[in-house]
């Protein structure tokens, strides 16, 4: 191993059972030891998502894991040890990851063990206080775009904008050349969306009617494909303007599952990791500016209070702090 100054114990929040929020505590544990595969990371920053509270609930408990857990799916940090077989970062380099499995726990703690294909340097676009909301959602938004295949200059509709996800997919879209229409929630979402490039904005929670109209207007001959972060009646109002031949993506999870119509593809997916997608990921971040908006940040011994959060509504992201 090539190490850095790691201390022998840690700060971590932690689930002792299953339940609410309020079975996460602080706990002080081992700093875990890494394979010659593996990456030990000093966590400045952990995204909290909803993935994060049903591994709370035992429902998306990642393999191998046993208590106390540590949750988590992603982070930025330093790096503070590699193993004999890493090659791809460095002691002391800044760094993001999605952790894909964790048998060694997550991300809510001052040190964590992972696979160092999921570990990516950070590129200079992402500003340093916010990189740990981005991983998993910026990942999960390039799929949803690999899904959807749509050529420059083609028109897509995302549903559900201003959310994590979102907001990621509008810009990530735009630096692939497509025309956005961004419905999101609420005048701070359209705002949000509006800053970040979308071409169209439109406020979700308005008149369905009229915001069928207007995407109507903007793409006459229908939408080329929908980005759906979100369901229910108005995405399926919304789907009616796709044409014919159009596809919806959608990622798994998302409740209830969208329509099928004819004429219309319906496709689910999930984020796809590794090295080639995070290279992919870094490429298009690194054409500009790209911001990763986070509505609120809790320090990490208030990460059951963040969870709480998680139930309520808010654009972009949730964020511990941990360094």
């Amino acid at each position: 191993m090539v190490d850095g100054d790691v201390p022998e114990r840690m700060q971590a929040a932690v689930l002792d059972e299953f339940g609410g929020p309020e079975v996460i505590t602080l706990r002080t544990l081992p700093v875990p030891q890494i394979a010659d595969d593996e990456v030990l990371l000093k966590v400045w920053s952990a995204g909290v998502g909803v993935w994060d509270a049903f591994e709370r609930e035992g429902t998306l408990v990642p393999e191998g894991s046993a208590f106390p857990i540590v949750p988590g799916a992603e982070a930025a940090g330093t790096v503070a040890v590699i193993g004999r077989q890493v090659t791809n970062v460095a002691v002391g380099d800044l760094v993001y990851v999605y952790g894909y499995t964790r048998p060694k726990g997550g991300f809510y703690a001052e040190y964590a063990a992972t696979k160092a294909q999921y570990v990516a340097k950070l590129p200079a676009g992402v500003p340093v206080g916010h990189a740990g909301a981005m991983p998993t959602d910026a990942l999960t938004a390039l799929s949803g775009l690999d899904v959807l295949g749509l050529p420059a200059g083609a028109w897509l509709l995302i549903f559900g904008a201003s959310g994590g996800q979102g907001h990621l997919a509008v810009q990530l879209a735009k630096r692939q050349g497509l025309n956005v229409i961004a419905v999101a929630s609420g005048a701070e979402g359209v705002a949000l969306v509006t800053r970040l490039g979308a071409d169209v904005a439109l406020d979700g929670h308005g008149n369905v009617a009229e915001v069928l109209a207007r995407v109507r207007e903007v793409a006459p001959g229908g939408a080329d494909g929908v980005l759906a972060m979100a369901g229910g009646e108005t995405l399926d109002r919304l789907t009616e303007a796709l044409r014919d031949g159009g596809v919806l993506a959608y990622p798994h999870g998302v409740q209830p599952v969208p329509r099928e119509r004819p004429g219309v593809t319906v496709r689910a997916y999930n984020g796809e990791t590794g090295p080639g997608q995070l290279r992919r990921l870094n490429e298009f971040i690194e054409a500009g500016p790209f911001e990763v908006h986070v509505a609120e940040t809790f320090p990490l011994g208030r990460a059951a209070e963040a969870h709480r959060r998680l139930q309520t509504s808010y654009p972009g992201r949730l964020l511990l702090t941990v360094t």
